[in-house]
């Protein structure tokens, strides 16, 4: 399979299956998509009118030889492989610990429900979260690198928790010959000195929310008597980027319907000397007045050229910063497993409520067709995470033929569930802009390699 598209001046060829990336000129661009079906004279005569012929028989030649040496039409390898995938023994490696089932904000968009996902107020204990560590070292085989997020709500509601909980965890990772990466999303209203100082000790990485321009933040994301917490953020989220040297962070953003120049919110937090910003779409209902829809999709493709284009330009500057989805790596990347399956939701990693249930991530938490046991018993629906472990690019008709499924993975589950109540199908928007954004990110490489 091979996608072709210009972006920028550039006529860019991928390969999927072998991911193989080329940069071409207007001739060898035309001459590809023919080579597969037609012969070397159909091609001339068919190109003639544009090209001269010896230039057209040069691409065929260059086409011929690059598909040789398997960088174009490449078969797809990694079909046969499903088979064993979905046979392989279950080993869960990351917890998503709902360590706050509460919020000091009240953001439109919250899928949480301002932290109750549907249900009651309650923060974890101590003794369920050890609980939900020990089911993890018990349950990640011979993994010995495993992931811990405290998540929410807003987390930093229960920081005594956590502390007690990463402590406990170190305890362990030497008893196990384990090793814990922790991690915190938080909304930064109760961040102060000695809790950055112990996320400098402690967190692998910490995700600041924060949604860009200030009138965009305040908006979506104000206090619940209607209040803004942008003026109230900002220092607080400079300081601490800052405090970890611009690394191992990351500034996370929602745009939506409301601000479809998104590419200004991001530039904005860019020019508050943020280094790694992600600025992602919203996923919600279209009865949403906040939702994107699809008439949408020109603006934002627009959007996303613009704001390549112009980290391009801040690059050649030495004013660049990392946008999370611009990142891709084309040379190595993702293993087999996990290019298949993406962030395997279900059964390589799982939520757990402040009481100790167990749920394939925190979108489907509340939901109890998900609920798939606690961290007493352990798995119980065992059904369920064969559903999710059998989840991949090719058990979704969508992503068959699409050319970014090596790279989105199939896309988030509980996204296709929530728009089409099955988590093999695709949320059909954020399909489009995962397109979009692959296709810029190939771009920059290609810019930059130039520069090299």
């Amino acid at each position: 399979m091979v996608h072709q598209y210009k972006n920028n001046g550039y006529n860019i060829v991928l390969d999927v299956n072998s991911g193989a990336v080329h940069i071409v000129d207007d001739v060898m661009y035309d001459v590809i998509p023919l080579f597969s079906e037609s012969t070397k004279e159909e091609i001339v005569h068919s190109l003639k009118s544009r090209y001269q012929e010896a230039d057209i028989e040069e691409a065929w030649e260059e086409v011929k030889e690059l598909a040789e040496d398997d960088q174009l039409f490449t078969k797809d390898e990694y079909e046969g492989y499903i088979d064993q995938f979905k046979t392989r023994p279950t080993v869960v490696k990351a917890l998503c610990l709902h360590i706050a089932h509460d919020c000091n904000l009240a953001c439109r968009y919250c899928f949480a429900e301002e932290g109750e996902y549907h249900g009651r107020r309650e923060l974890m204990s101590f003794e369920v979260g050890k609980a939900a560590l020990d089911f993890l070292i018990a349950n990640s085989g011979n993994r010995r690198n495993l992931e811990v997020d405290f998540f929410g709500g807003e987390p930093l509601m229960n920081f005594d928790v956590v502390k007690q909980l990463v402590a406990y965890g170190r305890e362990q990772e030497k008893l196990h010959n384990k090793n814990f990466r922790f991690t915190l999303t938080t909304n930064g209203v109760l961040l102060n000195d000695d809790i950055m100082e112990f996320a400098n000790k402690e967190m692998g990485n910490v995700v600041l929310s924060i949604d860009g321009r200030k009138e965009v933040h305040d908006y979506m994301r104000p206090f619940r008597k209607g209040a803004g917490s942008y003026d109230l953020i900002v220092p607080k989220f400079q300081k601490f980027a800052e405090s970890r040297n611009q690394d191992k962070y990351y500034v996370r953003g929602t745009f939506t319907h409301n601000n479809l120049d998104f590419s200004k919110d991001v530039l904005h937090l860019a020019d508050l000397g943020f280094k790694q910003i992600s600025v992602e779409p919203v996923v919600a209902q279209p009865t949403e007045d906040y939702a994107l829809k699809e008439e949408d999709l020109p603006q934002l493709f627009e959007e996303y050229d613009k704001l390549a284009v112009e980290m391009i330009k801040r690059y050649k500057e030495g004013k660049d910063f990392n946008f999370f989805h611009f990142m891709i790596d084309l040379e190595g990347g993702p293993c087999v497993a996990k290019r298949l399956s993406g962030c395997g939701s279900g059964t390589e990693y799982l939520a757990v409520t402040p009481w100790g249930d167990f749920y394939p991530c925190h979108q489907f938490v509340g939901n109890e067709e998900f609920l798939m046991g606690n961290v007493y018993e352990g798995i119980k629906n065992t059904k369920l995470q064969s559903e999710f472990k059998c989840c991949n690019v090719y058990a979704k008709e969508k992503c068959r033929n699409c050319f970014a499924r090596f790279y989105c993975s199939g896309g988030c589950a509980a996204n296709s569930y929530n728009f089409h109540g099955s988590i093999t199908d695709a949320y059909d928007i954020g399909c489009e802009l995962e397109r979009k954004r692959i296709e810029c990110a190939i771009m920059i490489k290609a810019a930059l390699a130039d520069e090299a």
